[in-house]
Parts: structure tokens; C-alpha cells; sequence
């Protein structure tokens, strides 16, 4: 539930600050942008700490080298919360996450079966709530700069 609160609150705070007067953060994608960094750094760092062990024990057995993977898929999560920061790097960074998301989601499902978590957001169906606001929120990111550049593209075509 964390990165959900994450996500949406910085969201928001950029938002605001936007209609405050921020010229730079106005746009609807910047602040998108910048609440998915916020909760891809939060998510990243628990890969090294805090959440470690549980992270590991969500990686379901049939994977090998489970702590490996929980390394590698931080920081990832780190490179591609850096990425969206960053006007030129951001589809890229949009559309890694968005297949980190999906690789990392059967993980979610036998976490949730398994019972690894206790806490009630920790069950299937919130898990996959979560995971469709958060996928839609990095296919957002990709599917405006993708536009964009082909909007600029067809201008400087005079298309």
C-alpha cells in the first residue's frame, strides 16, 4: 500500500506546485513522472533493506537464485525511477518498467497464495489492483512521450 501512497501523494504534490506557479512541473506527465520515480526509489531501495528477506521469499521457488533476482529487479527499479526523471530517458525508463511490472507480477500472485505477507492489502486482489494503477501509470508515461515524438515528427515533416 506504501508505494500507492507514494505515487499518488507526490503526484499530487507536483501537481500542485505546478498550479502554483512551476512552469516545469505543469504538465500532467511530469507530475505522473515524478510520483512514479518516488515510488520506484521507495520500492528499489527495500530490495537492499528493510524488506529484504520478504522480498526474497515472494520469488516463487521454481526461480533460481532468488536473492539475485530481488538485487537485479532493485536496481533496475532504481535506474528506471532515475530514467523517468529525465525528459529524453523517459519512455525508455516507462516502458522497462512497464516489463518489470509484468515479469515481476507472477511473484505478487504466489506471494498473495501463498500467504507470504500478512496484512490484508497483501491478498491477491489488492496486489493486482495495485499493479493495474501501476502499470497504467508507466504505460501513461510511454504512450505520451511516444506520441509527442511523433507529433513533433510529423511538424517537422510538414505532415
Amino acid at each position: 500500500m506504501e508505494p500507492l501512497i507514494v505515487l499518488v501523494a507526490v503526484t499530487l504534490a507536483i501537481l500542485v506546485a505546478g498550479a502554483a506557479g512551476v512552469r516545469r512541473l505543469r504538465h500532467w506527465s511530469v507530475a505522473l513522472r515524478g510520483g512514479l520515480a518516488a515510488m520506484f526509489v521507495l520500492t528499489g531501495v527495500v530490495h537492499f533493506a528493510f524488506m529484504r528477506a520478504e522480498l526474497i521469499s515472494m520469488v516463487p521457488p521454481a526461480m533460481p537464485s532468488p536473492g539475485l533476482i530481488v538485487t537485479i529487479t532493485g536496481l533496475l527499479e532504481l535506474a528506471g525511477a532515475a530514467g523517468l526523471l529525465h525528459r529524453k530517458t523517459a519512455p525508455w525508463a516507462a516502458g522497462g518498467l512497464t516489463a518489470l511490472l509484468l515479469a515481476m507480477f507472477p511473484a505478487n500472485v504466489y506471494a498473495a497464495l501463498a500467504g507470504i505477507a500478512n496484512k490484508s492489502a497483501d491478498t491477491l486482489v489488492p496486489r493486482t489492483l495495485m499493479q493495474i494503477v501501476f502499470l497504467s501509470a508507466t504505460i501513461a508515461v510511454l504512450t505520451f512521450h511516444l506520441r509527442s515524438r511523433t507529433t513533433v515528427q510529423r511538424k517537422t515533416k510538414g505532415i
